[in-house]
């Protein structure tokens, strides 16, 4: 009989692994693994959140540019800072955008604003959150070459002036500025703008007479003819706040006046979602720290006091999956109103 001489493995050492010791290694397999899913899914809602606040804070940018415009430009004319002004528009005080009497107004979180309610339907502002309210009169105007007072017309001095029935405008020279609706003009056709009292137009004009102070007493009302080289301008009434989008969620949205057809209306848009709150400070001359809205007074609003503004946006980035909290970011900008700082 032959008998085993070589030193082959033991039977016992290829027996393998042992039951236990197979389970032992899957858990710790699983575990491994596990932790590995847990750090890729974490990074990858990281990346996505991180990636939503960029766009929304690129968005933002583009919009507070915007919005920088509108308060740089806040009380001008095209013609000379701190001119008085006229206003011949019907009953200008029933609606916002008719009163020029305060080109510049800002509103706490909780004061409201007129004609624009707080609630939670598309486009209403958010409660808790300030507000601001823009008027001027924007610079691409047309030159007057002259200007016929007790029949109401303006030649100017092309035919492409942009004017259409219906627009609201600024007319000035360096003696003073008037608020009006244009009553008839046909852009790309003739040179002729009429600001006719009267009519079926809304608001319409009280008068013809353009002087100042203004007079609605009767049809002609002050009277005064605007020499030539002087200027008209479409008026811009805009509004800035955060209200609630489509999608039940915060944005900063911009109310404009806009004329479709003769008929004026109050345009509420959407310009950058994501914008949880906005904070508004300001600037009277003379102070050495910036205000809210509240301790600005109403001579302060309508006259050159408030001379910069502070903006403070509180952005907030999608969460792209359940679990984790959503990336905020606060942006801080300070602008001058260059029409108000001596």
């Amino acid at each position: 009989m032959r008998t085993r001489t070589g030193r082959g493995p033991s039977p016992r050492a290829m027996a393998g692994f042992t039951l236990v010791e197979l389970m032992v290694s899957l858990v710790l397999g699983l575990i491994v693994t596990a932790a590995a899913l847990a750090m890729f899914l974490s990074n990858r809602q990281v990346y996505e959140t991180t990636e939503n606040l960029g766009r929304v804070q690129e968005t933002v940018r583009t919009a507070y540019e915007l919005m920088a415009r509108d308060m740089r430009e806040a009380t001008g004319n095209a013609c000379e800072a701190h001119l008085r002004t006229a206003n011949v528009l019907r009953n200008p005080a029933s609606n916002w955008w008719w009163n020029f009497d305060t080109t510049l107004q800002g509103y706490d979180g909780a004061t409201a604003m007129p004609g624009l309610a707080f609630g939670t339907a598309t486009g209403d502002r958010i409660n808790g959150t300030d507000a601001m309210e823009l008027k001027s009169a924007v610079n691409d105007g047309v030159t007057i070459v002259s200007h016929n007072a007790p029949s109401a017309q303006f030649k100017v001095n092309t035919i492409n002036h942009g004017l259409s029935i219906g627009d609201i405008v600024m007319v000035c020279d360096f003696d003073h500025a008037v608020l009006l609706q244009v009553t008839n003009a046909n852009p790309g056709i003739n040179d002729t703008i009429v600001h006719n009292n009267g009519g079926a137009n809304v608001p319409g004009n009280c008068s013809k007479g353009l002087g100042f102070p203004t007079d609605c007493s009767s049809a002609l009302g002050a009277q005064y003819a605007f020499g030539p080289n002087s200027v008209i301008a479409r008026a811009r009434m805009h509004r800035w706040y955060i209200g609630t989008n489509s999608r039940g969620r915060p944005s900063l949205f911009e109310a404009t006046v806009v004329n479709t057809g003769g008929v004026l209306a109050v345009q509420r848009q959407e310009i950058a979602e994501g914008v949880q709150d906005m904070s508004l400070q300001y600037l009277v001359a003379g102070a050495t720290a910036y205000a809210d809205a509240d301790a600005i007074t109403p001579a302060q609003w309508a006259g050159t006091g408030v001379i910069a503004v502070r903006v403070l946006l509180t952005l907030q980035g999608e969460q792209a999956n359940a679990g984790g909290d959503a990336v905020q970011r606060t942006l801080e900008h300070t602008v001058t109103l260059r029409n108000r700082v001596p």
